[in-house]
């Protein structure tokens, strides 16, 4: 590559596409060219000199952009995504990648075909935190119980936004994906079964959709996950945020601060501290080691994580990354998730 900035297409400019846009806008490796929103958007001030378009298509002809970041809901992803990918442009694609499992691999054969860098919108890959919660987790050694949530008390815009999303897609998936994502990096297991569950518990919801989802995963190696998602003003604070990882040698959990709110974007991320818990026992049946806190306090916020992600599109563009099990470990995630779905709404378990 040479030192050329990379013209870079920004579709989607919602809560995370604004995000994106504002990382591609501090990034001296990227040049935006555009932006596309179906409707007029309100930009913060950094963005308000770059054109704006409505036609996906249109624009993607008129400005031919070397990278397409696809941030509209996920029933688009993958006809904009293999459009752009067809039309030479390497991909970044918010997650979950796809609305099913046929245009998720439709979207990797594309990448794959054209010989273009696709990556997904796993911003937990980038989270200094995370990373460390996930290495430090897999030093315990398995099998693993996996525990998570991530509930939303939304309301006015937020609840807007979430209604809109279950237009097509439910909670346990939307945000899901990313949970299940650290789950597999930390067993590095072949998950085999999904059981989920779900209700209703907000009006004018789409029929068969449900605003609360719970399901089970059960992996080869005997690990063990469960994950929860709920959205809406009906939703309660106590306990909306749990991450433990648990092995016969110990535990490692994120430990929020006192007082955080499941309204804050930042709150979705932000770690605060790990604890790091040890199983060593001796005389009595005593602890031999005290629990370890590692203090996360100066790690990045929301917006600082969308400027690593891009960082990373920008890395594997110019350096050539392999990308094949990041987009493997997406279709994986993704296929769980819709598992996960498909038991709430049969009431049966699925084999994977």
């Amino acid at each position: 590559m040479t030192n050329q900035k990379l013209k870079v297409l920004v579709v989607g400019l919602g809560q995370m596409g604004k995000s994106h846009a504002l990382a591609y806008h501090a990034h001296p490796g990227f040049d935006i060219v555009g932006l596309v929103n179906r409707s007029t958007p309100t930009l913060p001030e950094e963005l308000s000199g770059y054109p704006v378009r409505t036609d996906f298509a249109a624009a993607l002809a008129e400005f031919a952009p070397d990278v397409v970041s696809v941030a509209t809901h996920t029933n688009t992803h993958a006809d904009m995504a293999v459009a752009a990918l067809e039309s030479g442009a390497h991909v970044f694609v918010e997650k979950p990648l796809a609305a099913n499992v046929a245009d998720a691999e439709r979207v990797v054969a594309a990448a794959k075909a054209n010989g273009r860098k696709l990556v997904i919108g796993y911003i937990l890959r980038h989270h200094p935190s995370w990373m460390r919660m996930i290495a430090e987790s897999r030093s315990l050694g398995g099998p693993y119980v996996f525990r998570m949530n991530l509930n939303q008390q939304s309301s006015g815009a937020a609840w807007d936004i979430h209604r809109s999303i279950m237009q097509t897609t439910s909670p346990i998936v939307d945000c899901g994906v990313h949970y299940v994502d650290v789950m597999c990096q930390i067993t590095d297991s072949r998950p085999v079964e999904v059981r989920g569950m779900g209700v209703g518990l907000a009006q004018g919801l789409p029929k068969g959709m449900y605003n609360y989802g719970h399901f089970q995963v059960l992996f080869e190696d005997g690990s063990v996950g469960w994950y929860e998602a709920g959205w809406g003003p009906m939703m309660s604070e106590t306990a909306f945020f749990v991450k433990d990882v648990i092995s016969p040698n110990g535990s490692v959990s994120i430990v929020m601060d006192q007082g955080a709110a499941s309204d804050d974007i930042n709150a979705h991320t932000q770690t605060s501290r790990l604890l790091i818990h040890h199983a060593e026992i001796g005389a009595n049946n005593a602890f031999t080691r005290p629990d370890d806190w590692l203090d996360m306090h100066d790690e990045p916020d929301h917006d600082g994580l969308c400027y690593r992600e891009q960082d990373f599109v920008f890395r594997a563009i110019t350096e050539n990354l392999d990308l094949a099990r990041h987009m493997d470990d997406a279709v994986t995630s993704l296929k769980i998730c819709l598992a996960a779905d498909e038991s709430v709404r049969t009431c049966q378990a699925v084999k994977l």
